[in-house]
């Protein structure tokens, strides 16, 4: 399939205009207060040049000696007036433009945490804080003194024009044309340049994706003497990178050289034509110094499209990419969620669920019970076989292609989220603890929990027997992912959050599968505090949890092959069967060449 072409500049950018106008009308004060003292300034800017005529045609042809003293006084004030305006314009374009970026990131970031879970299964970490944190830096070119810099040179150009004119309409017509060419050249440069800083966006989003997993998984690379590796696979990203950097800053010097030498064929053209307009007596010494001063404001603009343009650009780009990220449709602005969820009872029902993340890859495939109010339904079954993905529709991360989830009846597809998941528990195989404290992390799911709730939860999840022994007890920091914590001490953490949350409908994905068999007895007695009353959904490789399960579901390849309690199933003889006949038979073959006891697992 061929890759259709990429659109115009002009299409692009007229495609981020309305964008582009939201961001600048709730400060358009601030921006016209910018361009007054833009104005104001690059005015001020063009008395030094215009004086020269005077101290040299008049004060020092004429000997008007009485003039030099007012006109220093101009100079002087003049100058005094673009200090202030440059201050005024630092204060007040770039703070707002700094605050625009803040208020961006917390924009964007929000967009993104209320994005689908699909959304973070298909992409990077690191792409999402570079679309954070990179992608709106470049704004503060688009709403602060960038854009008001290249309004203002604009501006002052058109001025200086006049004055050219006025002093040679026949030099400042030839200059005029060369200039507007090497504006016209420079123009299709920044449009071959958009794409290489887009792609410049999106290698840094992999780079810093690829950083935060190699940190973050520092043990396993460590464990497994993969450093090297890690930095080889990091350095081919930074060199990718390196180029698309080199590539840019290429294209800026070609631009750079390109403006550089064609202006200075200008300054030779008039310096060549003026001394002849002076030995003709058509121009006066002090109107040429004059037109030369000016000719340079007239130029400066294109100087100045180099380094302002570049910055436009990469504003454009990251604009852009941000754009992309908030086109992204919520969970909450799904038109079809409508239905506030009263206090659920618990009866769980699928109904003929079929689901895939990838057209033709079935995941469920014709999956179909019910769970009844305060009743625990295992899943059992083997890796990739659908369990996780069952647990996924019951928290609504997803909805399925075919056939409904419904609770207490109301399906779940026409369910407001907040309504329903202040409802839902969740303790999932993989841990996910903030860096704070035992503490806060436990009142995560709970922020106005009473100290005695607090405390409650983690007496009851056993957080007390581990917390207790260290010097901050509970306000012992965890670390980034809860680090300083042991895998079974972070799911203590993690079951003593879910207590707290006191939820109607409750899932159990793996909760106790990072707990040794003394520690799992230990907190049997929370968990079995947590599923009282609630409609849970475990999945499990103990026993200790499945056995006790009103319903035991077995799934492969997406299909429920078996269902019905621990002794019914194990009474068929079938797949449960031969599952638990196996790891029992393994538990005791461990128990006889270990000599200790084992807890009964199942796969």
């Amino acid at each position: 399939m061929q890759k259709s072409a990429p659109k115009p500049s002009s299409d692009r950018f007229r495609a981020l205009l309305p964008d582009l106008l939201a961001l600048i009308k709730p400060r358009r004060g601030q921006l016209l207060i910018g361009l007054v003292l833009i104005i104001v300034s690059r005015c001020a800017s063009l008395v030094l040049p215009a004086s020269t005529r005077f101290l040299i045609d008049d004060i020092i042809g004429k000997q008007r000696h009485e003039l030099l003293t007012p006109l220093v006084a101009a100079v002087l004030t003049a100058t005094l007036v673009q200090a202030a305006c440059s201050y005024s314009l630092t204060q007040i374009l770039s703070k707002a433009a700094q605050r625009l970026i803040a208020e961006m990131r917390r924009k964007v970031q929000a967009h993104i945490g209320r994005l689908p879970v699909a959304y973070f299964d298909t992409h990077k970490t690191g792409e999402m804080v570079s679309r954070i944190m990179t992608d709106v830096e470049g704004l503060r070119n688009l709403v602060g003194t960038g854009l008001v810099d290249l309004v203002g040179g604009i501006l002052t150009a058109v001025l200086a024009l006049g004055i050219l004119f006025y002093t040679s309409a026949k030099l400042t017509a030839l200059a005029l044309v060369i200039v507007l060419s090497v504006t016209g050249f420079l123009a299709h440069f920044f449009n071959r340049l958009r794409p290489i800083f887009r792609e410049r966006g999106k290698i840094q989003g992999e780079v810093t994706g690829r950083l935060q997993e190699t940190l973050g998984g520092a043990r396993v690379i460590k464990a497994y003497r993969a450093e090297a590796r890690e930095e080889a696979v990091f350095g081919a990203g930074i060199e990718r990178l390196l180029n698309n950097i080199l590539q840019s800053l290429t294209g800026i010097s070609v631009m750079g050289v390109s403006a550089v030498t064609i202006l200075g064929l200008v300054g030779a053209i008039v310096m060549w034509l003026g001394t002849h307009e002076i030995i003709a007596g058509k121009l006066t010494l002090g109107e040429f110094v004059t037109f030369t001063a000016f000719l340079a404001f007239l130029v400066a603009p294109v100087f100045g499209i180099v380094n302002i343009g570049t910055q436009l650009t990469e504003a454009i780009a990251g604009m852009e990419r941000t754009r992309e990220v908030l086109g992204e449709l919520r969970e909450d602005q799904d038109p079809s969620r409508t239905i506030e969820m009263p206090v659920i009872q618990g009866r769980v029902e699928f109904a003929g669920v079929h689901f895939q993340y990838e057209e033709g890859k079935p995941v469920l495939q014709d999956v179909s019970f019910v769970a009844e109010p305060g009743t625990v339904t295992a899943l059992v079954g083997s890796s990739g076989s659908g369990k996780s993905t069952t647990i996924g529709l019951i928290a609504s991360f997803a909805k399925p292609q075919q056939g409904s989830v419904t609770v207490d009846g109301i399906p779940l597809a026409d369910v407001t989220l907040l309504s329903y998941r202040r409802q839902l528990g969740v303790v999932l195989q993989e841990t996910f603890l903030f860096d704070g404290t035992i503490r806060e992390n436990v009142a995560f799911s709970t922020p106005g929990a009473t100290e005695d709730d607090i405390l409650n939860a983690m007496r009851i999840a056993r957080v007390d027997e581990f917390a207790e022994k260290f010097p901050d007890k509970y306000e012992t920091v965890v670390g980034e992912r809860g680090v300083r914590l042991s895998g079974g001490q972070k799911q203590r953490v993690a079951i003593a959050r879910a207590i707290l949350a006191n939820p109607r409908i409750l899932i159990l994905d793996e909760a106790t599968s990072s707990l040794d068999s003394e520690s799992e007895a230990l907190i049997q007695a929370g968990l079995a505090h947590l599923m009282k009353g609630r409609t849970t959904f475990v999945i499990a490789h103990r026993l200790s949890t499945i056995r006790r399960a009103e319903q035991i579901l077995v799934v492969e390849n997406g299909w429920i092959v078996e269902r019905g309690n621990h002794e019914v199933l194990l009474e068929k003889g079938g797949r449960y069967s031969d599952l638990y006949k196996r790891q029992y038979d393994l538990e005791k073959n461990l128990f006889l060449a270990e000599g200790e006891g084992g807890e009964e697992v199942i796969t």
